[in-house]
């Protein structure tokens, strides 16, 4: 009986989902072939030539066609990376982006390492921003809410694994209300729905298909849910305190606009680019 080498089979599999018309399908056999062969990226360059375990061809192989119909590598292998860091994700929650590691980079940036501070997260989702923030701040506290149980277990789940549990508080509710006392965090972090109703069908399928609609579309116009938190982001900051709000690229005149309309913010508020130079984050400082 033939013997088939990593290759093989790898190369088969990417010949699968490119005719599929699958996003990056070398990537996605490869990041699939690592989990079920149990390879780590080394491994995999230098066994390429080596034959595989006949048994664990199959499972591969179901693995590749869940890929072909369009499911993101992220939620077959159930975790993704944001800023070196591992996190569990699922159905239910999005699938963590390099942009939104930018946010990590500025308050990086703003805050010290080593000083305490209090921060909340509007719309956690897996916990990607509150984790990190927590693990790289040893100090910090944090409070993150979102409305989706299913996506606040998930986040709890990494926050544990992480070990920031014991200073990250993850609560079911809607950011649009007024949640929490005036006055009481140093930083807010955000990262609302922003794609309009319309966006939504021009969004890659392998998106609009499988990661939670109501996480990614923020109403008709897209920008409802930045206004609907604005004004609570600026009440529930100390003076002073910060934001930084993930924004579509075509929502840095509109998120601009909201948030320099209230006082605690206004003169106070900018545009910051992303690394492909597209308006990707709202920064405010309330004095």
């Amino acid at each position: 009986m033939k013997k088939y080498t990593l290759k093989e089979v790898v190369s088969a599999a990417t010949i699968k989902l490119s005719e599929a018309e699958i996003d990056s399908p070398a990537l996605s056999a490869q990041l699939l072939a690592e989990k079920v062969f149990k390879l780590d990226r080394l491994k995999m360059i230098m066994e390429m030539n080596n034959p595989v375990e006949e048994e664990l061809i199959q499972p591969f192989n179901d693995l590749v066609d869940r890929r072909a119909q369009g499911e993101p590598v992220a939620y077959i292998l159930g975790q993704k990376e944001f800023y070196g860091i591992e996190f569990k994700v699922g159905a239910g929650v999005l699938i963590p982006r390099p942009e939104t590691e930018e946010i990590v980079e500025h308050v990086l940036k703003k805050f010290n390492r080593e000083h305490p501070f209090l921060f909340a997260d509007f719309g956690t989702g897996s916990g990607i921003l509150a984790v990190t923030i927590a693990k790289f701040f040893p100090k910090a506290r944090g409070v993150a809410m979102d409305l989706s149980a299913g996506a606040l277990a998930i986040a709890r789940e990494n926050a544990e694994k992480h070990s920031v549990a014991d200073r990250v508080l993850f609560i079911q509710a809607d950011f649009t209300e007024s949640v929490f006392k005036d006055g009481i965090f140093d930083l807010v972090l955000a990262n609302p729905p922003y794609l309009s109703t319309a966006e939504l069908a021009d969004i890659s399928h392998e998106v609009a298909e499988f990661e939670p609609v109501s996480a990614l579309v923020g109403g008709k116009q897209g920008d409802e849910l930045i206004k609907g938190c604005a004004g609570h982001i600026a009440a529930a900051l100390k003076s002073p305190g910060y934001m930084y709000m993930e924004i579509g690229y075509l929502q840095g005149r509109a998120g601009y606009e909201i948030f320099n309309a209230y006082d605690a913010f206004s003169g106070q508020v900018s545009v910051l680019p992303d690394i492909s130079n597209h308006d990707r984050i709202i920064f405010a400082k309330k004095s």
